[in-house]
């Protein structure tokens, strides 16, 4: 659906400020977890237009994707955050928005399984709290896939 499609309705001042200054890149959670994988030696690109959903950080030496999302926008604790939401105000645009953004992530997420690369989705306070454990399951993923690659090539010349 179009965004001109949805119906915004009333919006103070306030809440359009506070919308407005919501940043869908660089966070402070995407540049925390960004310059610890630099400062581990893993090198990345943000943002990366050429694959689906453009990850928030792609080790494309592991082809794993990262996505730093936010827990309002992105739905977690789905059925609890709905109920809030149909409490609140314009819950027929929130609810629509959260479940397009949901569709869209397990979307991404598909497309990104049949190129073959790994998705690791945290959400944004897992980073804050959690930064080393976060790092750690990176860590796991990259050794894991190390350990299929070895195993997946070819061997090569007379060694059987």
């Amino acid at each position: 659906m179009q965004r001109k499609d949805r119906q915004f309705g009333e919006v103070s001042e306030k809440i359009r400020r506070n919308m407005r200054n919501i940043r869908s890149k660089d966070t402070s959670v995407e540049v925390l977890l960004r310059k610890r994988l630099w400062h581990d030696g893993y090198r990345y690109r943000k943002n990366y237009k050429k694959l689906p959903g453009s990850p928030d950080i792609a080790i494309t030496k592991y082809k794993l994707a990262l996505f730093c999302d936010s827990e309002f926008f992105h739905g977690k604790d789905w059925d609890k955050l709905k109920v809030r939401l149909e409490r609140g105000k314009n819950p027929q645009y929130w609810i629509r928005h959260i479940e397009e953004n949901m569709e869209r992530d397990r979307r991404v997420d598909r497309e990104l399984a049949l190129l073959d690369w790994t998705v690791i989705r945290f959400w944004s306070n897992d980073i804050k709290k959690d930064l080393q454990g976060c790092l750690r399951f990176i860590e796991e993923t990259v050794f894991e896939k190390m350990v299929i690659n070895t195993y997946d090539r070819e061997p090569e010349g007379d060694d059987y």
